[in-house]
Formats: structure tokens, C-alpha cells, sequence
């Protein structure tokens, strides 16, 4: 078979929702398909410093920042933070609204202070919630907001009870941002992000697959909640884990075991990329 180019979420695709550990199945997938001339990126919504732990597995390059930041080996292709006054903006029309925020830079996270206590009391949630929730509890580089230094930010993180909080933010700022929102089935609790209309991990996808010569038929997308859809609407070959949102499920090319049934590896053999 040709060539592909393969793209991985990280939390409910390659390693359990939290966790910088993946199934040594999916591991040994990764490098047998590498070993078989394919290429291998992560595709996250994490930044750099959270996905980090996962460099020691050899990809060949990372769309991080949901878009924000892509890289293809030491080769920076993107690299967009959102302005001063857009960050301004977003945290004020938020904060005012009670919403609690996260803020994403390339190499540091700064949380509310009082995000613990929130999602301590919040409902179980899908993939995403599960690793804010273990993210804090570890202490997983979250600093707290009263420590951001100005640096740039890449991402706005939100959790809320009520969509009405959403509201003022969204009015004043949706032509610049998507509120990617999930549909979760988590019970007194919305979570989700505000990402850069100027990206998404669509956009960086595109860029990797310029870079490296491939044809944008020749891209395989692994996912599971709805922030990767714009990559699974880009890909040739779209996949969402059965651990995934049920309306990505409807849309993918294909619905493969969930991460901690070997899904990656199973998938890997059905494709042919080992």
C-alpha cells in the first residue's frame, strides 16, 4: 500500500482519558507502522508542555494547541497565540459570567484557583473532563492563575453549569472563536474551549501533509470526542474509537475498539498500515 500519513488524538484515543501512557499495543503499532515507511504525528489539543510526556514514543511531528502549534520533527510550521487584547477580552466577558477558565501557553497551563473544588463537585463527564479532573488532582502542570507572567496563550479552556454563562462571551467573540463545546453526558456540567478561528487541527493537518509531500487522501485521523472533527472532516480515512462521541462515531470512516481494548492496534491491522 502507499504511504500514509496518520494523525493521533492524545486523551480517549492513545492513552486512557489523563493519562501519558498508551497501551504498549498501540506503541508497538506506531513503531511497526513507522518501520513501514508511514508517518506518525499527534494531532491534540493539549499544548507542547502537556503533551511532552509522549515525545519519548519517536513521532514525527505534532499539531498541538488544537491547531495553534504544529511542528514536523525540530521544523516550527505554525505558530499562532491569540492577541493580548483578545485574551483580555475572552477572560473578563468569562469571568464575569462565573465560567471557570483554564489558559493554555506553549509551555506552561494556569487554571482558576478554585477549578478543583468545582470539578470535585461536578458530574462524570466524557474524556475531556476526566483528564481536567486527574489533571488537577496530579498537580499535571497546572499552575495557578494568579502566577501567569503575561506569556502568549494559545487556548481558553471553559467549564460551566448553565450554557447561559457562555452567552456574553459568545456574543462579543464568536466571530473570532469557535466555542467547541462538548456534548457530553456529564451531569451539572459543560465543558469545552475557545479556539482560534484562524486554526483548528484541520488547518493542521494541511500543513503537515504540504510540508511532507503527502496528498490529503493519503491522511488517516484518529479520534474520539467532538474538538477533533475538524481533523476527521480533513483526513482521507477518518476513525473515532468506540470510547468516542456518538456523533463522531456517525460521521467517521470507521469505529475501532476503544483505547484500552488495543483499538489503535486493531485499527493499525485492518487499515494495512502494519
Amino acid at each position: 500500500m502507499g504511504k500514509k500519513l496518520i494523525f493521533l488524538d492524545i486523551d480517549g484515543t492513545l492513552t486512557p482519558s489523563g493519562t501519558n501512557v498508551p497501551p504498549a499495543s498501540a506503541v508497538g503499532a506506531i513503531k511497526k507502522a513507522q518501520e513501514n515507511g508511514h508517518k506518525v504525528f499527534l494531532c491534540t489539543g493539549r499544548n507542547l508542555d502537556m503533551l511532552s510526556p509522549l515525545l519519548v514514543y519517536g513521532f514525527d511531528g505534532v499539531v498541538a494547541s488544537a491547531g495553534g502549534y504544529v511542528a514536523c520533527g525540530d521544523e516550527v510550521l505554525f505558530d499562532c497565540p491569540m492577541t493580548q487584547s483578545q485574551l483580555e477580552r475572552a477572560m473578563r466577558l468569562l469571568g464575569e459570567s462565573g465560567v471557570f477558565r483554564t489558559i493554555e501557553a506553549k509551555d506552561a497551563t494556569f487554571g482558576d484557583e478554585n477549578l478543583g473544588e468545582f470539578l470535585a463537585n461536578a458530574g462524570e463527564g466524557n474524556s475531556e473532563l476526566v483528564r481536567w479532573r486527574k489533571a488537577l488532582a496530579e498537580k499535571l502542570n497546572i499552575k495557578p492563575m494568579g502566577e501567569y507572567d503575561g506569556r502568549p496563550i494559545y487556548k481558553v479552556v471553559v467549564m460551566c453549569l448553565d450554557w447561559s454563562q457562555l452567552e456574553p462571551a459568545k456574543r462579543e467573540l464568536e466571530a473570532e472563536f469557535d466555542f467547541c463545546i462538548q456534548d457530553l453526558a456529564a451531569r451539572g456540567c459543560l465543558n469545552g474551549e475557545l479556539i482560534n478561528r484562524k486554526f483548528n487541527k484541520g488547518t493542521g493537518v494541511k500543513l503537515a501533509a504540504e510540508r511532507l509531500g503527502f496528498d490529503l487522501e493519503d491522511t488517516v485521523g484518529f479520534g474520539d470526542s467532538m474538538n477533533d472533527l475538524d481533523m476527521l472532516k480533513v483526513v482521507g480515512t477518518s476513525v473515532c474509537m468506540e470510547n468516542g462521541s456518538p456523533q463522531l462515531k456517525a460521521m467517521s470512516d470507521m469505529v475501532c475498539p476503544s483505547v484500552e481494548e488495543n483499538g489503535l492496534a486493531d485499527a493499525f491491522k485492518k487499515l494495512g498500515l502494519i
